[in-house]
């Protein structure tokens, strides 16, 4: 008896293995993971930016910035995915990636793609996009100059309303960026996430890669859906969609009430800018995937004036004519970059920056450099002649 039962007790735990099938992967535990990846990855970005500003100073390191967090995340993914491992997240929350068709571990092409659009090509875009973003404006703005100058300089005697053309190339213009930026499709995919509970990242759906569970899981051990945050995400996208729309429609009955009524000679100079939609489209672009969407972000939170186009600085210390009442070489450094003061700005205890030094800094650590006290971005004060 006692041999019949060890002679069949493999069999039936080979058969009772080949029997089981591995469970998806819950929401809770994905988003955990992802935030495991995310916070050795910040590490990793720590350690690199450390090194580049002891080799080549803050400045540097600040303006490499984004491509030093796009070499962490490459070597991150490189050192787990890529070879064929598990990221630390993934060995965290004990699930493991697979190809949605075949239920296999993906092959290194699916893991390939998977780091291609996940790391480089969101890095392509925010390189690619302002350059054709600046492009379609200057083209738009030219377009609709003409077409202005058309309009007052017809034989008629009197300015012709706007066609729909026009109309529309103003909206285009208006939300450019907007409507250039992939946020809508990021959000439209987390929404999709938090209902279904699968493909949080939308590389990960573009190659077919999904999350299952490693061990069997227990009754005990159902995790609870985000199926509420679909609902509120929805909802933020109607509503946001709503509005813009209910407030592009009043601004085109009050532009062509406008131009029903009589106008002199001397208003038709008003044509030349296109009217304002102040609602927001959807989900704009974050301002940290964009270099020129970033800086301006900031200058509206420190309320400072951006340089005009034919300059980079609005106030270079190293002209010595700006700001003359700063004496000595030292007090006219920044001690961020050791170089001199560009568009400087004081932090609530008084120090004196750079305003890019400053605020980068600030948006990593919330605490002046120098002192160690707590400073925001927002209560930076630009200083001026």
């Amino acid at each position: 008896m006692s041999d019949h039962i060890h002679d069949t007790a493999p069999d039936r735990s080979r058969e009772a293995l080949s029997n089981f099938t591995y469970p998806w992967a819950a929401a809770p535990d994905i988003i955990r993971a992802h935030q495991k990846d995310a916070y050795f990855q910040s590490h990793l970005l720590i350690q690199l930016s450390s090194i580049i500003r002891s080799l080549y100073g803050t400045r540097t390191a600040h303006k490499w910035d984004n491509e030093a967090r796009t070499f962490t995340e490459l070597l991150y993914l490189g050192l787990t995915t890529l070879v064929g491992n598990r990221t630390l997240g993934e060995e965290y929350t004990d699930i493991v990636q697979v190809e949605d068709d075949t239920n296999r571990l993906p092959s290194i092409a699916r893991r390939g793609g998977y780091i291609l659009s996940s790391v480089l090509l969101p890095y392509t875009l925010s390189r690619f996009l302002p350059a054709l973003r600046r492009r379609l404006r200057a083209k738009l703005e030219a377009t609709l100059r003409k077409s202005h100058a058309r309009r007052a300089s017809s034989s008629t005697g009197s300015q012709q309303p706007p066609s729909r053309t026009a109309h529309a190339q103003e909206y285009l213009l208006t939300h450019l960026d907007t409507l250039t930026s992939p946020s809508l499709l990021y959000a439209l995919s987390l929404a999709t996430f938090y209902f279904t509970g699968a493909y949080y990242q939308l590389s990960k759906r573009l190659v077919g890669l999904r999350y299952v569970f490693t061990r069997k899981v227990e009754p005990s051990d159902q995790r609870v859906g985000y199926e509420v945050l679909g609902v509120l995400l929805v909802l933020q996208m109607g509503v946001q969609a709503y509005t813009h729309v209910q407030t592009t429609y009043a601004n085109l009955q009050q532009a062509a009430q406008q131009q029903a009524l009589p106008q002199s000679p001397s208003s038709s100079a008003i044509g030349d800018e296109p009217p304002s939609f102040s609602a927001p489209l959807l989900f704009s672009q974050p301002p940290a995937t964009d270099p020129v969407a970033k800086r301006e972000h900031l200058s509206h939170m420190t309320s400072t004036l951006l340089p005009p186009a034919s300059k980079q600085h609005r106030y270079d210390l190293g002209d010595e004519e700006t700001m003359q009442w700063i004496d000595g070489k030292q007090q006219r450094k920044c001690t961020l970059c050791l170089e001199a003061l560009k568009d400087p700005s004081v932090t609530t205890c008084g120090h004196v920056f750079c305003w890019q030094c400053i605020t980068d800094w600030l948006r990593e650590q919330p605490m002046c450099p120098l002192c160690r006290q707590s400073a925001l971005v927002q209560h930076v004060l630009p200083l001026h002649c």
